[in-house]
């Protein structure tokens, strides 16, 4: 998963026809009778990253899955617009609104006795007729896909083999191979190592670059400054703060919504750096360190 192999492939975008976006207004979600979620309002723009942040439990991923169709809202509106053309999602059918979203969700089945590719081969499903085979462009789609991810040479490997981190690139895989215009990510980065952790980032960078809109739920909040162009800040179920990452990410923000101290330094590049500050955070005066017993021998 490289940026050149991200540059070498077509865009999810541009492949389901032009930019997209999304904007949803006024929502309010329970889960049971428990409000949960109150008044979310969001735009997703084509060519942008939007980062969902919070603590556990401020509502992130349950106002995505909104947004997704996979929660229904006691409240508010989700809209999908293209150009000056907008369409309540809602109206749309199954297939019509999976042509246009895709999401990778954090909760997914594990499949078994399945290669790769063929998990993959998944994301093509609203594209396809009820007993058709895979087409050329589905084949393609899969390629780019598998590539942009650095699973081209896995193709053929039992997901049953897999670690956490690799299955995780699989359903993104899976999730890019449907080839929509606006994309949806709860936890991207869960599970990879570093390396995938920055690649997965990059990916996502070029993909909005290439004119996807894209909604992505993250707890790492350097991440979030490192590749988002809007930052949503969630606490308690409602939006504390949205706006230009330097704007939401600051000291007073943050310290209120995770309730614990936390210092944020902005770079010569405009880059917003995050330091939560523990009980150990500042070395105590005078504290030496404590020497450790070495056993002599018999």
């Amino acid at each position: 998963m490289t940026n050149r192999d991200s540059a070498a492939a077509a865009p999810p975008a541009a492949a389901a026809g032009g930019p997209a976006g999304l904007r949803c207004e006024g929502l309010v979600l329970h889960h049971g009778r428990t409000p949960t979620v109150h008044d979310f309002s969001l735009t997703l723009r084509a060519g942008e990253v939007t980062a969902l942040i919070g603590p556990n439990g401020s509502g992130k991923s349950t106002a995505l899955r909104a947004i997704a169709r996979l929660h229904r809202p006691q409240a508010g509106t989700v809209r999908i617009h293209a150009g000056t053309d907008e369409q309540d999602a809602a109206a749309l059918t199954a297939r019509e609104f999976a042509r246009t979203v895709a999401m990778l969700s954090q909760s997914r089945p594990h499949p078994s006795g399945l290669h790769v590719r063929d998990v993959v081969a998944f994301g093509r499903h609203p594209h396809r007729g009820r007993f058709a085979g895979l087409g050329s462009e589905d084949r393609i789609a899969i390629d780019d896909a598998l590539t942009l991810t650095g699973l081209a040479e896995m193709g053929r490997h039992a997901v049953d083999e897999l670690s956490g981190g690799e299955l995780q690139r699989v359903w993104l895989a899976t999730a890019l191979a449907q080839s929509t215009p606006i994309l949806l990510l709860d936890e991207p980065t869960n599970h990879l190592d570093l390396r995938y952790q920055i690649e997965t980032l990059d990916l996502i960078r070029d993909l909005a670059d290439a004119g996807t809109a894209v909604g992505v739920v993250l707890h790492d909040l350097d991440h979030a400054a490192l590749v988002a162009d809007r930052v949503v800040l969630l606490h308690e179920g409602r939006i504390r703060a949205q706006g230009a990452p330097v704007d939401v990410l600051t000291s007073a923000n943050l310290s209120a919504a995770y309730g614990l101290e936390i210092d944020t330094v902005t770079d010569a590049d405009g880059r917003v750096h995050v330091r939560p500050r523990g009980r150990h955070a500042t070395p105590r005066a005078g504290r030496r360190p404590v020497p450790v017993p070495v056993p002599m021998p018999a």
